[in-house]
């Protein structure tokens, strides 16, 4: 039986390849071999979770096709990986992708390190923050004491508490969106709104039109569903949304979904502005799209900007906008709470669909935002969220700009991210390297579709004071790896002492 649970194409792993940048070569050194480079290529695009474990790849005659490149040539690359312990074969079954014995196997998305690995490595990985306490508490106490009359019942709630999606419809309306509750739908979290919208509208094959770049996370799930992802390439810095580039897309490809994130954009914290929003619903419309909205960044603004209307402002029939929210980014992480606001058409046909997913939203944390938004809380608590963004944005920037001079970017107005481009350097190799030297950071692939932004890293404002400032001292260090050429080896990361 095939050890293979994957397959990636020759003409995918192809263009993968193509986009990595070359490993710098220290002075007076040699080019290395072609085999060795493309066994390199490969072995980084497993470690770096792009191409996953047990992924079967292409035999040798094709990939020496698509690449131009002898069979012989990829055959050594493929023994070398072998020898590694990167490949493995069998006859017949083909050859599959492994990590070496006593590895950790790369991660596909930016989930959070475990606590137990905190102390020795400082996690750029997640961009989450601490809770904003006391409000964390306050608001479970007060979620407990409104338990009980709950708790006679089954628990069961697929459109979410009624009175949380008549707080959050509520909440729409006062800044001008009329809002019904029949419009609003309480989910798990935004990954599992967009999750169930993805299954609902898009079915495998579908084509999806998202930012280039965009979310690695959300990016992922939809290539899970089945998706074709089309990507728009955004503009340079904060520039942001290119409608001409939308309009383009939206028109030829006609794709049933497109997914923005228009409130600074995760990762280059970008604000698309009213007229850009109104062009991109009436894009959207004009090609049968449906515009998912993701507003998990809306309310962390850091810097005295006036805040555009809501995209689905610019929708007031409800026919082609659906805007997914979350207490995620600007509460806590750890509170698993998101949002739809549609139609109220699209909004039962989820909740219908959901009872052979995920049932409903836990009730407790439903009470606890609910408490929040009633009693105040949710102001005071994204005040103090703010705050702390701010201030560790601005430790980031100075310690990025004072130890990696060479790297550009630009600085948001909000949001919770920072993307950066390393002066030519591999982000992919930068983030090997960064494991060895204790510091955990995305590379610009991640966030792009088939390998692009090879030059690029996201950094994320979950750190300041001494911590930000090693941080930026662990980067420069692994930027020193990769210009040397030895980031591909193993090392015991540095214990951090705050």
């Amino acid at each position: 039986m095939a050890q293979w649970t994957s397959t990636v194409g020759a003409a995918q792993l192809a263009r993968q390849l193509r986009a990595q940048q070359p490993r710098p070569l220290p002075p007076g050194s040699r080019k290395p071999p072609a085999y060795r480079a493309l066994a390199d290529g490969v072995r980084l695009l497993v470690l770096e979770g792009r191409v996953p474990v047990a992924a079967r790849l292409p035999a040798e005659r094709e990939l020496a096709l698509a690449l131009s490149l002898s069979r012989t040539t990829v055959a050594a690359a493929y023994e070398a990986l072998r020898t590694e312990g990167f490949l493995a074969s069998r006859r017949g079954a083909g050859s599959w992708t492994a990590v070496p014995a006593g590895n950790p196997l790369p991660a596909r998305g930016l989930e959070p390190l475990p606590p137990e690995a905190l102390g020795s490595m400082i996690d750029l990985g997640c961009a989450s923050l601490p809770a904003p306490e006391p409000w964390l508490t306050r608001a479970v106490q007060g979620a407990l004491e409104e338990l009980p009359p709950y708790a006679h019942t089954h628990g069961d709630y697929p459109a979410g508490l009624p009175d949380l999606r008549r707080m959050i419809a509520d909440r729409y309306t006062g800044q001008g969106i009329p809002t019904m509750p029949e419009q609003i739908m309480v989910t798990t979290g935004a990954m599992g709104a967009i999750d169930a919208i993805c299954h609902l509208f898009a079915g495998r094959g579908e084509r999806i039109a998202v930012e280039s770049p965009s979310y690695a996370n959300i990016l992922q799930l939809m290539r899970e569903t089945g998706a074709r992802l089309v990507p728009v390439a955004m503009e340079e810095g904060l520039g942001g949304w290119d409608m001409n580039r939308w309009r383009q897309v939206l028109r030829d490809t006609a794709p049933r979904l497109a997914y923005v994130v228009a409130d600074f954009h995760n990762p280059t914290g970008a604000l698309a502005d009213e007229q850009r929003r109104r062009a991109l619903v009436e894009a959207a419309r004009s090609a049968g799209t449906v515009l998912v909205v993701d507003e998990t960044m809306n309310e962390l603004r850091l810097d005295p900007v006036d805040m555009p209307r809501r995209v689905c402002a610019f929708d007031p029939a409800g026919s082609t906008v659906v805007t997914v929210g979350s207490a995620s980014k600007a509460f806590w992480a750890g509170m698993r709470i998101g949002w739809v606001r549609a139609a109220p058409d699209v909004i039962r046909s989820l909740v219908a669909a959901r009872a052979y997913a995920d049932m409903g939203t836990p009730v407790l944390e439903q009470l606890a935002i609910n408490w929040l938004m009633r009693t105040g809380g949710w102001e005071e608590a994204v005040a103090l969220r703010r705050d702390q963004a701010r201030v560790n944005r601005d430790a980031l920037v100075r310690a990025v700009q004072r130890d990696l001079p060479e790297w550009e970017f630009e600085v948001p107005h909000g949001g919770l991210t920072l993307w950066v481009r390393t002066g030519g350097i591999s982000g992919s190799r930068l983030a090997v390297a960064g494991e060895r030297v204790g510091v955990r950071v995305p590379s610009g692939p991640r966030f792009g579709v088939d390998g692009a932004f090879e030059g690029y890293v996201r950094l994320p404002f979950t750190v300041a004071g001494p911590v930000a400032d090693e941080a930026a001292v662990r980067l420069a260090a692994a930027a020193d790896l990769v210009v040397s050429g030895a980031s591909a080896g193993a090392e015991t990361p540095r214990t951090f002492v705050a």
